[in-house]
């Protein structure tokens, strides 16, 4: 069952999306990816680098008239 939005609760694990990705993608052998964390999952696909700066309003203006199309 789906928690409702506004709750309080935290959304349900994405099972489906993290087997996908363990075992499709990274083609992890069915014990190594039992055997990970969470946390060791969201290392191996890349969520624990820093994320890229995004531009502010300004930036974007300033980009796009730098780069306009």
């Amino acid at each position: 069952m789906r928690a409702a939005a506004g709750n309080g609760l935290p959304p349900p694990f994405p099972w489906g999306a993290v087997m996908h990705a363990g075992l499709c993608l990274l083609r992890l052998p069915a014990a190594d990816f039992w055997s990970m964390t969470p946390r060791e999952m969201q290392a191996a696909l890349g969520g624990l680098r820093p994320s890229a700066a995004v531009p502010d309003r300004s930036g974007l203006e300033t980009l796009m008239a730098a780069f306009p199309d």
